[in-house]
């Protein structure tokens, strides 16, 4: 019996084979839907059974009790996150220690990618009480929304004033520097105003993967609890699926590295810097990084009570 999987998945590259069918499996079916904005919740969503999920998010719901989703420790999104500070280029601050004291702008307080660049720059010595922050829209085409969360205090942590995007602050000093996950437009740009706050971020990078020994993950996969009780091999087989895609779009990267006139020099930079296993999911794999996140995600007040890899994927953990 096949079973029919429908899956929504931000657009990422190495998903070619999956979407193509040149990846599949005899058990699924799998039906994916190319989104640009993640499923808030896809327990409440009738379009999908499983869908890219914001593991911040998820640890939420674990936290509250909800176990309508079941996450899959198999990070879609992973990535570091040195390099999604910004700042003008006419700006002095060249470290993360220079952010004390500072007026930081955020895309959104409790998005697990920001809440890892809080954990980078707390390494430094700058934690949530040692700056100012705001949170708002990164430029005009931007929506403007809630992007405090709940985690307003006034004093610390505020809406952007009048919403101004912030990249319009970064330019009249508004702001010292913003947190994002994506680049502005025009930010490659050889007459671009802004610029990363480090100049060697992939040194930092690197040396932050040596002592932790992980590449942060962002978001999971999480699945419709039902689904998952009615078949308890779905998430495993999907998982298997994804690591597959993976592996196949890695390996024609390799073969068509023209794809950009460095390409190659990126790959071969990547296998030196990084251990092979850097993107292996699962509980084990990942039990380190998934308890350290749990620790942020309590340090920095997002979640009152810590918790433990296994309260997060009380199925792995027992599986293990």
């Amino acid at each position: 019996m096949t079973v029919t999987l429908r899956l929504a998945l931000r657009d990422w590259d190495y998903m070619t084979p999956l979407v193509l069918g040149d990846v599949s499996s005899p058990r699924l079916d799998i039906k994916v839907d190319r989104v640009g904005t993640l499923v808030s919740n896809v327990a409440t969503e009738t379009a999908y059974d499983a869908a890219e999920t914001s593991f911040s998010r998820y640890a939420q719901m674990r936290h509250d009790g909800d176990e309508s989703v079941v996450g899959v420790p198999n990070f879609i999104m992973r990535g570091f996150r040195h390099r999604c500070i910004i700042t003008s280029k006419a700006s002095s601050i060249r470290q993360l220690s220079d952010l004390a004291g500072k007026k930081i702008g955020v895309t959104g307080w409790r998005d697990s990618g920001n809440t890892w660049t809080r954990a980078a720059v707390r390494r430094e010595g700058v934690g949530v009480e040692d700056a100012m922050w705001y949170a708002g829209r990164l430029t005009k085409d931007h929506p403007i929304t809630d992007r405090l969360d709940g985690f307003g205090r006034s004093g610390r942590i505020e809406a952007v004033p009048g919403e101004r995007p912030m990249v319009d602050l970064l330019e009249d000093g508004g702001l010292d520097a913003v947190f994002t996950p994506f680049m502005p437009k025009g930010f490659f740009d050889k007459d671009s105003t802004l610029r990363q706050v480090l100049d060697d971020y992939r040194s930092a990078e690197v040396d932050y993967f040596n002592d932790v020994g992980y590449v942060p993950g962002m978001h999971l996969i999480g699945f419709k609890a039902e689904i998952v009780h009615e078949h308890p091999w779905i998430m495993d087989e999907l998982s298997e699926l994804l690591d597959a895609s993976q592996r196949m779009w890695l390996e024609k990267r390799e073969k068509y590295a023209d794809t950009t006139p460095w390409m190659i020099d990126e790959l071969r930079r990547c296998a030196a810097d990084l251990s092979p296993s850097w993107s292996v999911n699962g509980f084990e794999a990942n039990e380190k990084m998934i308890a350290d996140f749990a620790l942020e995600l309590h340090e920095q007040k997002i979640l009152p009570r810590l918790l433990s890899p296994a309260d997060l994927f009380p199925m792995h953990a027992a599986g293990r």
